[in-house]
């Protein structure tokens, strides 16, 4: 053991006593560490109001491309009613084509769809123990 004498459990203890109060005496008493938190407080601030003026320009930024996507599938489907409606009426040269290929898509939307058996790949690998030999523990000598 370290110390076993009470004259040297005296001498830490006074040791120990004597550094916190030199500790006490040469500390600045916080100002270095409040500085340096208020500093990191503003940055913070700073940081977090720039992260919150980026996230309003982006949501600005897709709301007015949401507009333009809503406008622009708008005057699509209006194009595709006029485009269909030309058809139905036969007066397109392609008309007769697409009204028959969509007659083909309408019943391929109705056939059930036929489904592959999933096949497993083959392994090419021998397995390390054959069926119902695999050894125990205690069976090392067995052939």
């Amino acid at each position: 053991m370290l110390f076993t004498t009470p004259t040297q459990f005296a001498a830490l203890a006074l040791a120990l006593i004597a550094g916190w109060l030199l500790g006490l005496a040469s500390h600045p008493g916080g100002r270095k560490w409040k500085e340096r938190y208020a500093a990191e407080r503003d940055a913070h601030a700073a940081a977090r109001k720039d992260a919150d003026a980026r996230l309003a320009e982006a949501r600005s930024t897709v709301d007015t491309r949401a507009g333009e996507r809503d406008a622009r599938i708008a005057e699509l489907e209006r194009e595709n009613a006029e485009l269909r409606r030309t058809a139905s009426q036969g007066t397109d040269i392609h008309g007769a084509r697409i009204a028959e290929l969509e007659r083909e898509n309408a019943e391929l939307r109705r056939d059930t769809p036929m489904t592959s058996r999933g096949v497993a790949p083959v392994s090419r690998a021998r397995p390390a123990y054959p069926a119902g030999e695999r050894r125990g523990w205690f069976d090392f000598n067995r052939n």
